[in-house]
C-alpha cells in the first residue's frame, strides 16, 4: 500500500520485533499519532505478534490500526524496502537480538532488516531499542557493528530521576527520548530542569 506524502509530513517507520517490551512499539505509535504532521509506517514480525498477544492482549490487526500504513514482514517488495522511499527515521521497538544480528550483518532477510539496511545505506536515522539481559559477546559485537554503521543503539533502560510512579511513566519517558532522537517536537515531554540552586 502506498500513501502520498504531504510536503510537510515526517515519515517514520516503526518495526516491532520479537523481544519482550511490545509496549514500547505500541506507545511509540500512539505518541507519534498524537504529533502533528507525522506519518507512520509499520511492520511487525511473527514473534512480535506473539509478544503483543502475550504482553498486551493485542493482535496484529489492532496494532496495525495505530499506524497510517502497515506492511507484512515478508513483503520485501514493499515501498519501505527501497531507498527511493523518502522517510525521516526508523525505530525498531523492541529490537530482538536476532533482529539486531540481522541488521548488523546486512542480512535483509525480512522487511524489518531490509528497511533498516536501507536506513543505514541512505545515512538516515535508525534507532534500535534492543532488549536482552545479560548480554554475551555476540550481542555486544552486534551492537558495536550496528553503531559503527550509523545506527543508534537505545536499550530502554528506565530512568528514575523524574521519580516515576508507574510502569506507564517509565515507558513514556523512554519513548519520549526516542522521539527526541527523531528530531520531532514534544512540548509535553518531561525535561530535566537541573538540581535546585542552593541559597
Amino acid at each position: 500500500m502506498h500513501v502520498a506524502r504531504a510536503a510537510d509530513r515526517k515519515r517514520i517507520i516503526v518495526a516491532v520485533s520479537g523481544a519482550s517490551g511490545a509496549i514500547y512499539g505500541v506507545r511509540l505509535l500512539q505518541a507519534l499519532a498524537a504529533l502533528d504532521n507525522v506519518e507512520t509506517h509499520l511492520t511487525v514480525s511473527d514473534a512480535g505478534v506473539l509478544n503483543l498477544q502475550q504482553e498486551l492482549d493485542m493482535d496484529r490487526t489492532t496494532v496495525e490500526t495505530l499506524a497510517d500504513v502497515a506492511y507484512p514482514v515478508r513483503d520485501v517488495g514493499a515501498t519501505i524496502a527501497s531507498g527511493s522511499f523518502r522517510c525521516d527515521g526508523m525505530v525498531v521497538a523492541p529490537c530482538s537480538m536476532r533482529t539486531l544480528a540481522s541488521i548488523a550483518h546486512g542480512m535483509s532477510d525480512n522487511l524489518i532488516s531490509r528497511a533498516a539496511d536501507v536506513m543505514l545505506k541512505e545515512r538516515r536515522r535508525l534507532v534500535l531499542m534492543v532488549r536482552e539481559t545479560p548480554l554475551h559477546l555476540a550481542h555486544l559485537r552486534n551492537m558495536t557493528a550496528a553503531t559503527e554503521m550509523g545506527a543508534i543503539v537505545f536499550p530502554p533502560v528506565p530512568a528514575f530521576y523524574h521519580r516515576p510512579r508507574s510502569i506507564d511513566e517509565l515507558v513514556t519517558h523512554s519513548v519520549s527520548r526516542v522521539i527526541d532522537l527523531l528530531d520531532l517536537p514534544q512540548p509535553q515531554a518531561p525535561r530535566w530542569q537541573g538540581l535546585p540552586t542552593a541559597t
